[in-house]
């Protein structure tokens, strides 16, 4: 028995603050790096500004992935984190469920008398709200759809909005509308890229006590080897 314990202690863990729109993408590369390394990386999701506040309070985390730079840099600023990287770039898609009035599914679906409720993510906490609003204003429709919003906190939640059929269509990442869940239950289209970068940033958190580890895991994220593979996962590559 000794022998087990020494082993499971052994093993490194990483804890991961991640963004919503990687719940379909994290778990996937992670056991690929255990595999590669014998790191176990343990991720928690949630919206990009709700995970910075948690670290700033002292969560115990290692790594932050954010969906935008804005709050792993102002994190970086406060002393909070380090060694600041792009490692993906979001696309944001308008998704409706098979039996949704909005099929067939477009950006002019959004204005269609049939549609009442439109999900889209927290434009204060989600970095795929601002996009949203961006781009809803840029198309010069925000004005129109704007009694129809209903707002999640984080991306997930607004894509579960649409597919448990509490909004009829919504504006979330490519990488949940890419997941078999949502491949299956409906189809989307991407949104104009009229909206500002989607320009994902992740960085090791200072305060955590496997700062090699966390530097490596960041490494690895932005190797050309793990690049390759985000469009799989509908995310562009960093560069």
């Amino acid at each position: 028995m000794a022998g087990v314990a020494v082993g499971a202690q052994a093993q490194t863990e990483l804890h991961v603050a991640a963004a919503s729109d990687l719940q379909p993408v994290l778990p996937t590369l992670a056991a690929e790096y255990e595999k590669q390394t014998g790191v176990k990386v343990v991720p928690s999701f949630g919206s990009s500004a709700v995970l910075a506040q948690q670290i700033t309070n002292g969560a115990p985390q290692d790594v932050y992935l954010s969906a935008d730079t804005v709050h792993p840099a102002q994190l970086v600023k406060a002393g909070l984190a380090l060694d600041l990287q792009t490692y993906a770039r979001g696309v944001l898609v308008v998704w409706a469920r098979k039996d949704s009035p909005a099929q067939p599914v477009s950006v002019n679906s959004l204005t269609s008398d049939k549609v009442s409720k439109i999900a889209v993510a927290n434009d204060a906490h989600a970095p795929y709200g601002v996009a949203a609003t961006s781009a809803l204003k840029a198309l010069g429709l925000y004005d129109k759809v704007k009694p129809k919003l209903v707002v999640g906190e984080n991306i997930g939640q607004t894509a579960q909005f649409v597919l448990t059929g509490n909004a009829q269509v919504g504006l979330i990442s490519l990488t949940i509308a890419s997941s078999q869940a949502y491949k299956s239950a409906g189809s989307f289209v991407p949104v104009p890229r009229v909206y500002g970068e989607i320009k994902q940033s992740g960085a090791v958190v200072a305060a955590s006590k496997q700062q090699a580890a966390a530097k490596a895991f960041l490494a690895w994220l932005t190797s050309d080897a793990v690049q390759k593979q985000l469009p799989g996962f509908g995310l562009d590559p960093a560069k």
